[in-house]
């Protein structure tokens, strides 16, 4: 039985700890894809299309966007929103500036990895109290 227990202990230690850092090595890539979120206020106007947000970039380029009804629903009946525009793209806006899907692979990483890690310590564990 014992041996079955240390088995599974090492099993979850070298693929916790691999697929762990494999995924945060993704994340860093999806992070670096994703590029540069810049803060600015936008101004909400009403439109034949739907509801718009427009903005002036670093550059002082004007952008529009169409809302997307999640963002309508978070804005509510603002006329101007804190909103994230992507660096050197027109027509795209956030309401975080963080990505949704970076952050769901790193705390997948980060899960993966803590439990190889506490699985390889609890294979030590065993070792040496088995003697």
């Amino acid at each position: 039985m014992d041996q079955t227990v240390e088995a599974i202990f090492e099993i979850f230690s070298w693929v916790g700890i691999g697929l762990g850092a494999l995924l945060l090595g993704v994340a860093l890539i999806v992070y670096v894809a994703d590029g540069t979120w810049l803060p600015v206020r936008a101004v909400i106007d009403d439109t034949d299309t739907g509801r718009v947000a427009r903005w002036h970039d670093e550059v002082d380029g004007v952008n529009e966007a169409v809302l997307t009804p999640d963002q309508d629903a978070e804005i509510g009946d603002a006329d101007m929103a804190d909103v994230f525009y992507r660096r050197g793209v027109r027509g795209r806006i956030r309401m975080t500036q963080g990505s949704p899907a970076v952050r769901g692979v790193v705390r997948l990483g980060a899960g993966l990895l803590a439990l190889g890690v506490v699985a390889m310590v609890a294979s030590l564990v065993l070792l040496f109290t088995r003697g």
